[in-house]
């Protein structure tokens, strides 16, 4: 999977459509990923013991086809490739051939 959670995106389709932001969460056998601030759906709540009851936001996945990534050193949105470097395989950025390293804490 090209996209990884940690990575900046931008939302090409959708009512998102032009948001940027960071990739939460992401589905691999589904190819949907979660985008931070993004694809958020209201639901209305009733009041169960502790939880309040109301209107609240929900996140919900999107189409991994429907995002680009942002190339962390040009801040460009490109697409992936991928290049061996000492016998591992890296993500590179297919418009200025650098690197994308990922930020994600695991």
């Amino acid at each position: 999977m090209k996209i990884r959670k940690g990575d900046k995106v931008k939302i090409l389709l959708g009512k998102d459509r032009g948001k940027e932001g960071k990739v939460e969460f992401v589905m691999v056998k589904k190819e949907k990923i979660f985008v931070g601030g993004a694809n958020l759906y209201k639901r209305h709540v009733k009041k169960h013991g502790t939880i309040e009851g109301g209107i609240i936001d929900i996140p919900k996945p999107m189409d991994i086809s429907n995002v680009a990534l942002v190339c962390p050193s040009c801040n460009k949105v490109t697409r992936v490739g991928y290049q061996v470097v000492e016998g591992s395989k890296v993500r590179i950025c297919r418009k200025c051939k650098k690197e994308i390293k990922t930020n994600a804490k695991t």
